[in-house]
């Protein structure tokens, strides 16, 4: 649907701009996107290569590990039907642990194995379980201490103070992440019956 809703954009902006004679702003627009994709993707890559170096050397000094043990309680309480020692849970922390730092890319491959794991789980393959649904929320409205990606994009940009949106990025994602517990928590016991029902 959204590929459609993008060729509509395209093909409407070039029918509007060859029936009002202005097809060379069509063309200076593509140049100047391109432009500007390629200018904003250099300045992400330095900035997550920079953060990525960083969590690696959080991860050789033991630091991703102290943050994941203090993770465990929560995730734990999260995560009720995971079996203690699966590996889906190491896979969720290291997804949280990601998010946390504001590495979504880095997230994305931790959320996406722990999500293999959860599907192993999940006794009606055709239909989330609760526990896929929880980490589909939580990685998606996760709480942001270093917002990175926003913070590269507002540098890229020569933002005089690109890190002044922390502070606001964190009041955002806590309340975020805050209203997805609740409305998960919320839906789990509503269709805890239902599913029970199903055998």
């Amino acid at each position: 649907m959204v590929n459609f809703i993008w060729l509509f954009f395209i093909v409407a902006g070039f029918v509007v701009a060859a029936f009002q004679g202005r097809i060379e702003l069509v063309t200076e627009a593509v140049f100047d996107g391109a432009k500007s994709g390629v200018t904003v993707c250099f300045g992400l890559i330095s900035i997550m290569v920079f953060w990525l170096g960083i969590m690696r050397i959080a991860e050789d000094a033991g630091l991703l590990q102290k943050l994941a043990v203090l993770l465990r309680p929560i995730v734990r309480f999260l995560f009720p039907s995971v079996p203690r020692d699966h590996p889906a849970l190491g896979y969720i922390m290291s997804n949280m642990s990601a998010n946390i730092l504001g590495l979504g890319n880095a997230a994305t491959p931790m959320g996406i194995k722990a999500m293999q794991e959860l599907q192993k789980l999940n006794p009606y393959k055709d239909i989330a379980s609760p526990a896929m649904c929880t980490l589909l929320a939580l990685n998606t409205a996760s709480i942001t201490l270093i917002p990175t990606t926003l913070i590269a994009i507002r540098m890229s940009y020569n933002s005089v103070n690109p890190a002044e949106i922390v502070g606001t990025t964190l009041m955002a994602t806590f309340v975020s992440t805050v209203a997805a517990i609740l409305v998960d928590k919320w839906y789990r016991k509503r269709n805890t019956p239902i599913r029970s029902g199903k055998g």
